[in-house]
């Protein structure tokens, strides 16, 4: 019998597998934090997945090793069967640029670009200026008619500022699904919305999941997010103390 949290019987691949991850912070000379110790995870392809924990559990290191932006001092990660770490630099921000879409609760976005401008920012520095221009005008279609979608078409040309929060965020999204990633991470993506538009926000969100596809890691304290979800992941104190697929005695 399987008893690996990581794994499952099951014919969607896994496309990121984490295991034995730790992170600890430095608190001066002779001190340390550690924040996760010995994490064990895996999406599967289409899966989606809430990660939920009180604040200080854990959860935004966990999902920043995850998306490589930063590095575990222990443990080892897989991309597609593939460790990130053991790439080159440029390798691995390819993975990161390609593979990976990210959603984060302040948005993220550039306040100097307008809106269409930030969608099309990680297609820009991922091809380079030569590819860039080359392709530029297919590109720049596609970002109006993404933007369009998310009923931004008269606010494509509006920088951060001139937009409302949930304007912000439905640019957030554009931008994290332009590459078509196959992971896509959601750092409480509704927490800086209110209930309204919060919820609007987590529809599009979610309809887009689905309709492309994706697998999902959706960060979040609310229960309310966490029910639209396959699978729950609990995490307290740096552990995941929870799964809701394979339960965990605690």
């Amino acid at each position: 019998m399987n008893t690996d949290p990581t794994r499952r019987d099951s014919p969607a691949p896994v496309v990121l597998r984490a295991h034995g991850i730790r992170r600890a912070f430095a608190l001066g000379k002779a001190r340390s934090l550690e924040i996760l110790h010995g994490i064990d995870i895996a999406l599967h392809r289409g899966e989606r997945v809430a990660l939920m924990g009180a604040s200080g559990a854990g959860k935004s290191t966990l999902l920043h090793i995850l998306g490589l932006l930063d590095r575990p001092d222990e443990g080892e990660i897989e991309i597609d069967g593939r460790d990130p770490w053991a790439c080159s630099v440029a390798e691995r921000a390819s993975i990161r640029n390609q593979r990976l879409g990210f959603v984060f609760q302040f948005y993220h976005l550039l306040p100097e670009l307008t809106a269409i401008e930030n969608v099309l920012l990680p297609s820009m520095i991922a091809r380079g200026a030569v590819d860039w221009r080359r392709s530029r005008g297919e590109l720049r279609a596609r970002a109006e008619h993404a933007l369009a979608e998310f009923g931004l078409a008269d606010r494509m040309r509006h920088k951060p500022p001139q937009l409302s929060g949930g304007e912000r965020q439905r640019v957030a999204i554009a931008r994290a699904l332009f590459t078509d990633p196959e992971l896509l991470l959601a750092d409480e993506p509704t927490g800086n919305l209110d209930k309204a538009t919060g919820e609007t926000v987590l529809e599009l969100l979610l309809a887009e999941q689905e309709k492309r596809g994706l697998s999902m890691l959706l960060v979040t304290h609310d229960s309310r997010l966490a029910a639209h979800c396959e699978r729950v992941l609990t995490i307290e104190d740096g552990v995941i103390q929870a799964d809701s697929a394979h339960p965990i005695p605690l």
